[in-house]
């Protein structure tokens, strides 16, 4: 059975796979991932991408993908060529489907960041990060999509990782959803607590406006790089400098500024592949815990793949340290 939203690509017309990556395109596909309804992303965002169309020339096409991995794969095979993403799926797409972090999003109060956070429903017994990890057995995690940085990556690191916790084997259950659906399970206690990020938080409030008084936050993590904007690479050159134009001058205008305010952003500032750097690092600290905490290899084993991570742990350091 054909999966909607790989149905709705399908019936786009004017692609790059259509017209060639080397000629300018006169449309294009703007990928979101689903972290709520699609009927409030799209209310959200058309505004912009309405006048993006405009702007530059090419028809915008909203795509919204149920799961990270719809769009990395969406990424991979041209069905889309722009892409709003967190940091742990930018990451992969840029690994895995030829993507390139070209821009970022700004918070409404000009912040260039947000915070992961564990939330827990307003009558809930548990009051901080100690209070879960000391019950966990007895309770149900809503954690985020596998690819998610404020959802899973993050969390997984700072709340649990750190604390000697495994969030998926821990759980007396754990249960995956997307940013929205478990707020309202939280809400509708269905969970005992789940991962957000103070982004969809905010989002929440003005879309759910009765039940975001139901939840409080009881743990925040380190800040977070702002979602990145990426596109794929092989996109020809006019056509990625009408975006970055469009992109890095919007917001300028009181019209543009109150359409960016509704999903929560005040502007959007170039960025690079640099700024998944972080992401990298949680991934390889995790998988470094692992190697240490894996009784079955053999010490020289374990010593040379430990090894091997740390190389690669410090050459991100070198990379974050030249890219400040």
């Amino acid at each position: 059975m054909i999966k909607p939203w790989i149905a709705t690509l399908c019936l786009a017309s004017g692609l790059l796979a259509a017209a060639g990556a080397s000629a300018q395109v006169k449309e294009l596909n703007f990928s979101f991932i689903t972290t709520e309804s699609s009927s409030n992303l799209k209310t959200a965002w058309q505004p912009v991408l309405d006048d993006m169309s405009k702007a530059t020339g090419i028809k915008v096409n909203a795509v919204f993908v149920p799961d990270y991995a719809g769009v990395i794969e969406a990424l991979r095979f041209n069905k889309v060529q722009v892409a709003w993403m967190g940091n742990k799926s930018a990451m992969e797409a840029v690994d895995r489907a030829g993507a390139e972090v070209f821009a970022k999003v700004v918070g409404k109060d000009g912040t260039e960041g947000y915070y992961s956070l564990l939330v827990v429903h307003k009558d809930s017994p548990i009051k901080n990060l100690d209070d879960v990890l000391k019950s966990r057995a007895s309770l149900t995690l809503g954690f985020g999509d596998p690819n998610s940085t404020s959802g899973t990556a993050v969390p997984g690191l700072f709340a649990f990782a750190q604390n000697g916790v495994d969030p998926t084997k821990d759980f007396k259950r754990t249960v995956r959803a997307n940013h929205e659906t478990n707020l309202l399970a939280v809400v509708n206690k269905q969970v005992d607590v789940a991962t957000n990020n103070t982004e969809n938080v905010h989002r929440f409030s003005q879309t759910h406006a009765e039940q975001s008084k139901n939840f409080r936050e009881i743990w925040r993590s380190p800040l977070i790089a702002s979602d990145p904007i990426v596109w794929r690479k092989d996109m020809d050159e006019a056509t990625k400098a009408k975006v970055r134009a469009f992109m890095l001058n919007y917001g300028k205008t009181e019209r543009e500024q109150q359409n960016l305010q509704v999903i929560g952003y005040s502007a959007f500032r170039p960025s690079s592949n640099a700024q998944l750097v972080p992401v990298r690092q949680i991934e390889l600290a995790r998988e470094r815990a692992k190697v240490e905490a894996n009784t079955a290899l053999a010490a020289d084993e374990r010593a040379k793949k430990l090894a091997e991570i740390d190389a690669r742990l410090a050459e991100l350091g070198r990379q974050l340290a030249s890219a400040k």
